[in-house]
């Protein structure tokens, strides 16, 4: 492959995880609105965004409701929890590993379906901005993972050809994005990401100093 200048992270599930939160947030929506939605279902929502996630739900059970009023219901609950929740934590080994990019002279990107606010929470949370030159929604874009925009933005921020980055994600909608904006996907197997394939990853690994052997 060819030498690394970009990282691009993804968040939930990557460098923390908030799914725990999300999970208990989008049920307390669903069952406010009295919906039995399988596991299975709801995990074929990850990686997309919010709006995305209710607009499919909305379809899937014929609602007569506004997605957007969906979206404010569960960010209502997910803000509750993101205060009072102890599950919200980095996922292991992911602070070093960005220390260590960030001391090599990487240029970091994180790429994320979250909204701008829970990014920015998180980021301000465990102080991670000093090491990020920016960070990108999928919420502001038309089109979310695996539309592979988000991605391509990023490399763009980075002012680096897709050659040279490499997207970290732990969804299959976040790799096939990865793999449709032409990018190097390392896929993050964890305890979160049960569920999730990673088969279109071009690397897959469990443990993040796994990563430093790309730069030697």
């Amino acid at each position: 492959m060819e030498k690394i200048s970009c990282v691009v992270f993804d968040m939930d599930g990557v460098i923390v995880n908030t799914e725990p939160l999300h999970k208990k947030a989008y049920f307390s929506t669903f069952n406010e609105l009295n919906l039995k939605v399988s596991n299975e279902f709801y995990h074929s929502l990850t990686g997309t965004s919010t709006l995305n996630a209710f607009q499919k739900l909305v379809n899937h059970f014929n609602l007569e409701i506004n997605p957007v009023e969906l979206v404010a219901k569960k960010r209502g609950y997910f803000n509750d929890l993101f205060i009072s929740d102890s599950e919200l934590q980095l996922i292991e080994g992911v602070e070093d590993i960005i220390i260590y990019f960030y001391n090599k002279g990487l240029t970091l990107v994180l790429a994320s379906s979250a909204s701008h606010n829970t990014i920015n929470r998180v980021f301000k949370r465990f102080n991670l901005n000093k090491y990020f030159i920016g960070k990108l929604s999928g919420a502001d874009l038309k089109a979310s993972k695996p539309h592979p925009e988000i991605f391509e933005n990023a490399a763009k921020l980075a002012n680096t050809p897709t050659k040279n980055c490499i997207v970290i994600e732990d969804s299959d909608n976040g790799i096939l994005a990865a793999n449709r904006a032409k990018i190097y996907c390392v896929g993050y197997k964890s305890e979160h990401s049960k569920m999730q394939t990673l088969e279109n990853a071009d690397l897959v690994i469990d443990r993040f100093e796994e990563l430093k052997v790309l730069l030697e």
